[in-house]
């Protein structure tokens, strides 16, 4: 495994690993904040007890989070200081606004663990607010220093050396906005059917369960607003990449040919060798249309690109495949549970559907990882588009399998202790 190669893969699982943790973050205190201002409008006590045991389950991975994201700062100096040689000055508001806004999390996130009995109720749910504003505003921040990266602007590039920096410029790019609602709708589908998944198991033992069916009504809430929602900022985004990042496009696409009224290719394999795609399901225009707007514009193709400048076709094209699948499922499912409540139909007798939500529960995870492949793998060979090649940002230190190796020992046993803190949490908390 060469250095550059082990760098990219430590980066990688890091990422992969931490990501999970910040959509909890942004996701989890929305729930929590719906269940206790559900009790100050009711007075019904299992919204109370409710949002008590979403804050404890928060609070364990909120600590996890916390540490795997001090472990990916110190990764992008320690294994790319060519990067943040260049690029620390023109994203270095965003990242130091998500630390301000980690800091509120933390210190409101301890208002409402210890302040049930400490503060008056409606200051306590104020306190549940700022933890949910600033862990959505905390992934804000983040996702807009990679956005920079993948449309980089708010500088110029003279002689290798960035120049007349505007950080402000850097911060709002083309792409920043797209991202930044992107993944935080991800992050709150991927909660609402984690949560909706857990409770619809417990219900199909008890059904009468007040307790798991509230919990589950929260979560069915949001899972279908946000996942809706999602598809829509996920045609945003994909429009915007069309004209900023076209060959990254042609990757998701598995596009090869530079064409007018391009074909959508559903599934499919990428030959890169032959460069085509083979086995999938064409359907005519329909990429010019999402790309574009129009039916007959024209989409560029991965032949357009020299070889060297190419993403990784395959990986690419199969994230971007199982990340729309999987939104998809999820959004027809927010579709179905919206159907029974607009009936006012009862979901905990309808075993099937409770089924359909435990199987469907990690999807919006796997959504997620799928979409970050999509965007890192995509953007390659650049770290920053166009600009720098991620081979000239990785350190010269050699040896780069070691550190791999280590963390990923590590994280492996970080991902088993978590696995097995919150099934002990979930069977001992659940029980009603």
């Amino acid at each position: 495994m060469s250095d550059l190669l082990a760098a990219r893969s430590q980066m990688a699982m890091s990422l992969a690993f931490h990501i999970v943790f910040a959509c909890i973050g942004i996701g989890m205190p929305l729930l929590m904040v719906i269940s206790e201002g559900l009790w100050l409008k009711t007075k019904n006590n299992v919204y109370l007890v409710l949002a008590k045991k979403w804050a404890k389950g928060t609070a364990i991975m909120f600590a996890v989070g916390a540490v795997s994201g001090t472990v990916l700062s110190f990764e992008l100096g320690l294994l790319w200081p060519q990067f943040m040689l260049h690029a620390g000055p023109i994203i270095g508001m965003p990242f130091s606004l998500e630390g301000f806004a980690f800091f509120l999390e933390a210190i409101f996130l301890g208002i409402y663990l210890y302040g049930w009995d400490r503060v008056k109720p409606k200051v306590h749910w104020f306190s549940g607010i700022m933890v949910m504003l600033s862990g959505m505003f905390s992934g804000i921040f983040v996702v807009m220093a990679n956005a920079w990266m993948n449309s980089p602007v708010g500088f110029e590039f003279v002689d290798g050396k960035f120049t007349q920096i505007d950080p402000y410029a850097a911060m709002f790019n083309p792409l920043a906005w797209n991202y930044a609602l992107h993944m935080t709708l991800a992050a709150f589908v991927s909660v609402a059917f984690v949560v909706a998944g857990i409770h619809a198991f417990v219900l199909l033992k008890k059904p009468h369960s007040e307790f798991h069916y509230c919990a589950l009504k929260i979560a069915l809430y949001v899972g279908i607003v946000t996942a809706i929602l999602q598809p829509i900022s996920g045609d945003l985004t994909a429009k915007n990449t069309a004209v900023h990042q076209p060959a990254k496009l042609a990757a998701m696409e598995a596009h090869w040919e530079t064409e007018k009224g391009a074909s959508l290719n559903i599934g499919g394999w990428p030959d890169e060798e032959k460069e085509q795609t083979i086995y999938a399901i064409k359907i005519p225009y329909l990429l010019s249309f999402l790309a574009f707007g129009k039916f007959n514009a024209e989409v560029k193709g991965l032949k357009e690109f020299p070889k060297e400048n190419r993403p990784p076709v395959a990986v690419v094209h199969i994230a971007f495949q199982i990340m729309v699948g999987c939104g998809t499922f999820l959004m027809f499912l927010g579709v179905l549970a919206a159907y029974f409540f607009i009936r006012k139909q009862a979901i905990n007798d309808k075993r099937w559907f409770l089924k359909l939500l435990v199987l469907a529960a990690p999807l919006g995870f796997i959504a997620t990882e799928a979409g970050w492949t999509v965007t890192e793998v995509g953007r390659q060979p650049w770290v920053i588009y166009n600009i720098m090649r991620t081979s000239e940002a990785v350190t010269d230190m050699p040896n780069l399998v070691v550190p791999f190796i280590v963390f990923t020992i590590l994280y492996i046993f970080l991902f088993v202790m978590v696995v097995y803190l919150m099934r002990l949490y979930v069977m001992n908390s659940y029980e009603d």
